[in-house]
């Protein structure tokens, strides 16, 4: 025998097997006790959650002959031929194939004729909204006008899409998603029926993905349990079958991402990359882990509408206060995009590192919430005294000896009082110098300026940290110092010194070239 699937084996027969559709279920046992049966209904809602399982226990009940309480009895010959598919007085049609002209006409030809057997010809348009405009106009006056005996179920899980003349003529019942709790106790039952061995709280997981579909939640129990066949169904077994991340690896993202450490984010994604997560599933659980932290940040008292262990509860507290609610929007309306962006993409990888990113980097966006938080990080930072008031930079000594002054104590720059005539004779003739040193120094040395220091000193300046540290090199300086023994037959003394960034060089330094081309004397005192 072949294997059903949990949703179709375990298919309610009866009002009291509908869970989580209390008030609809009463609505109708009650029409169907009092005799008060209308002629066109509009079940809509989203998908799993019981509107076609709900037409066909109605359609057994009004043509029920032992009807129990509103309920079909199961036991009499209607019922077993409904339940079989075999009944000719009820009729499912998929409008989502059957969507045209002709279809409906051959409905409209068809109601004419009683029902073989039973009191009433029940006909379940399921996806109603795909019928075309059309068929929505063939179906309009056999809809308004229909034989006593004929009852009109029409399905969708989008209603907006059904013209307001079709709404007028039904009687809507909007059907809800079931709560987790309901999920999960439903499941409970299967499994105990089943036979099967599985951890409660994978139960409660299970419940939660499902999103308020009940077949959802029956389809993932089934893939599940497949994939475990004969072992307890554990947590972490639903979370490897489903690509799921446990909530511990959310907080430790969520930790990183605070402290805006993008390689630990990364590395954190590849880790569940590389376990076979999905992205899809991530982003989403993500999201809702999220919405469990806001939730936490604006009351005190969500132990019930939040569905977690004391545990998770905890740790949710103890993050609420180390994030804003400002930025907790903003993390969860990326997320959200990202979401619905994952659906479609060829590379989700990429989508998801970037939407990451984002998050670490809010200078990346120019939304009013991320200035918000590019503020509050400047802030933070202010706090912290990471913007110190910028020291005043000193002239750098390459090489060199003396004392560095600040800028308080700098004073105009003076020559010694005695100019060594040697000194005078290297910078008159410093260029030709200058032309015979190695390619290399050479090319420095042509943006180098001369003064003069204490001690008859040759003070060679260069503009910049690179210039000054080529020519600053012991080996460089005993080139410039033989190039100069060469051309006087002296040995002079040099140092090598860089101008203070911000400032030239005639605020620091003496211009040596310009007083000798000059011809100006300086006189010993």
């Amino acid at each position: 025998m072949s294997y059903t699937a949990l949703y179709r084996k375990f298919r309610p027969d009866e009002f009291e097997d509908v869970k989580g559709q209390d008030a609809i279920v009463k609505t109708l046992k009650n029409q169907i006790k009092a005799e008060r049966i209308g002629h066109a209904y509009l079940f809509c809602g989203t998908r799993g959650t019981g509107k076609t399982t709900v037409a066909k226990i109605f359609a057994k009940a009004v043509n029920c002959e032992n009807p129990i309480d509103g309920s079909p009895c199961g036991e009499c010959a209607t019922c077993k031929s409904i339940a079989a598919g075999r009944s000719m007085n009820v009729i499912e049609i998929d409008a989502a194939s059957n969507n045209g002209v002709d279809n409906i006409r051959e409905i409209r030809e068809e109601v004419a004729y009683r029902p073989t057997e039973g009191k009433y010809k029940v006909y379940i348009i399921d996806e109603v909204h795909m019928l075309s405009i059309g068929a929505f106009n063939a179906l309009l006056k056999t809809l308004e006008e229909p034989p006593e005996y004929v009852i009109f179920i029409l399905a969708t899980t989008e209603a907006h899409k059904i013209p307001i003349t079709i709404l007028s003529r039904c009687q809507r019942y909007d059907f809800k998603r079931i709560t987790i709790d309901t999920i999960a106790g439903r499941l409970r039952e299967l499994i105990d029926k089943e036979e099967w061995d599985v951890e409660e709280k994978a139960v409660r997981y299970i419940a939660r993905m499902a999103d308020g579909s009940m077949r959802d939640a029956l389809s993932l129990l089934d893939q599940c349990a497949a994939f475990y066949i004969g072992e307890k169904l554990t947590y972490d077994h639903v979370l490897e079958v489903l690509g799921a991340v446990d909530t511990e690896v959310f907080s430790r993202l969520l930790r990183e991402l605070l402290a805006r450490d993008v390689h630990a984010v990364i590395e954190t994604v590849d880790e569940l990359t590389m376990q076979g997560r999905e992205l899809s599933q991530l982003a989403a659980d993500f999201t809702w882990y999220l919405r469990n932290l806001l939730l936490v940040r604006c009351s005190d008292d969500m132990e019930d509408v939040l569905d977690v262990s004391t545990e998770n509860l905890a740790r949710l507290k103890e993050e609420a206060q180390m994030i804003d609610n400002d930025v907790l929007i903003r993390y969860i309306r990326i997320f959200s995009d990202l979401t619905n962006q994952l659906k479609f993409a060829t590379q989700k990888r990429v989508l998801f590192e970037v939407a990451l990113i984002k998050l670490c980097r809010p200078a990346m966006e120019v939304n009013t919430d991320t200035l918000l938080e590019r503020i509050r990080a400047v802030e933070e930072k202010l706090e912290e005294g990471a913007f110190a008031a910028p020291v005043q930079e000193k002239v750098i000594y390459v090489n060199g000896s003396g004392a560095e002054e600040s800028a308080s104590e700098k004073k105009k720059p003076e020559l010694p009082k005695a100019l060594n005539e040697d000194v005078k004779a290297v910078a008159k003739d410093f260029r030709m110098i200058a032309g015979d040193a190695s390619p290399m120094l050479r090319t420095y040395l042509k943006k180098a300026r001369l003064s003069a220091g204490e001690g008859n000193r040759l003070l060679i300046v260069l503009p910049d940290e690179v210039s000054a540290g080529v020519v600053g090199t012991e080996e460089h300086k005993e080139e410039i110092r033989n190039l100069i023994a060469e051309k006087i037959g002296k040995e002079i003394e040099i140092d090598v010194r860089q101008t203070e960034q911000g400032h030239r060089f005639e605020d620091q330094f003496v211009d040596l070239e310009s007083l000798i081309h000059m011809e100006i004397t300086v006189e010993d005192e």
